[in-house]
């Protein structure tokens, strides 16, 4: 048996070093338990399929099932038990009905928490109202406010006309349909002009506005280059 727990803890140490060495390090926690994550899983799989990055890039994505500050807070506890002290912390999450102080607290922490070390650095990745926003922009400029019903059936008519099917929280190549069928590339530009034409208000008065683009962004940068024309 001490013979097996070596073993184990020598695996450990080993991956552990394995992951010291990969230079860009993202970890993104997601309020939600599919729609996000597997959004985002999509991101990973074609990062991990570029020669150039795939043993630079360490990704990591938590679903978390908190809202607003929760997830925040989620992270930070993760970021101690894992002793992280170098990377990007991303906490990507709605406003739905939670109250506008949370929501708006929440992005602030996140820039208290970046204020402390250089080298790890929290960014808030919110949507007002939900990221089904930020997903309807690849097809058009929308400003609108809406509830997420209105988005969505918006979602389900684009999708259906793209022969993608009908939207569903839980799919796993919507990463794939906004990028083939939808405009990332637009859909970020729609996104900061949003929040130019808010400037100055605090998130939760940006209705709607979102900033996953900014993590999108970052993370296009490791797509294998045939994709990134898409997003760059």
């Amino acid at each position: 048996m001490p013979k097996k727990r070596e073993k184990e803890a020598w695996k450990k140490r080993r991956r552990q070093e394995y992951l010291e060495k990969r230079e860009f390090r993202y970890y993104i926690f997601c309020e939600g338990q599919q729609t996000e994550p597997r959004y985002f899983e999509g991101f990973k799989r074609h990062i991990e399929e570029n020669p150039i990055y795939r043993h630079m890039f360490l990704f990591v994505i938590e679903p978390c099932q908190a809202e607003t500050m929760r997830v925040i807070e989620k992270a930070e506890i993760y970021v101690k038990k894992n002793h992280i002290e170098k990377g990007q912390i991303w906490c990507v999450y709605d406003k739905d009905s939670f109250p506008a102080k949370d929501f708006n607290d929440a992005e602030q922490r996140a820039e208290q928490l970046s204020r402390k070390n250089s080298n790890l650095q929290y960014h808030a990745a919110w949507s007002n109202e939900c990221i089904e926003f930020w997903f309807l922009l690849h097809f058009a400029y929308y400003t609108s406010n809406n509830h997420r019903t209105e988005y969505i059936a918006f979602l389900n008519d684009k999708f259906q006309e793209v022969k993608a099917g009908k939207y569903q929280k839980n799919m796993d190549n919507l990463f794939e349909i906004l990028t083939k069928a939808g405009n990332p590339r637009l859909a970020i530009r729609y996104a900061k002009k949003i929040l130019r034409d808010a400037q100055g208000k605090a998130p939760a008065e940006i209705a709607p506005g979102t900033k996953v683009y900014a993590l999108v962004e970052e993370l296009a940068k490791y797509l294998p280059e045939a994709m990134q024309s898409s997003y760059i």
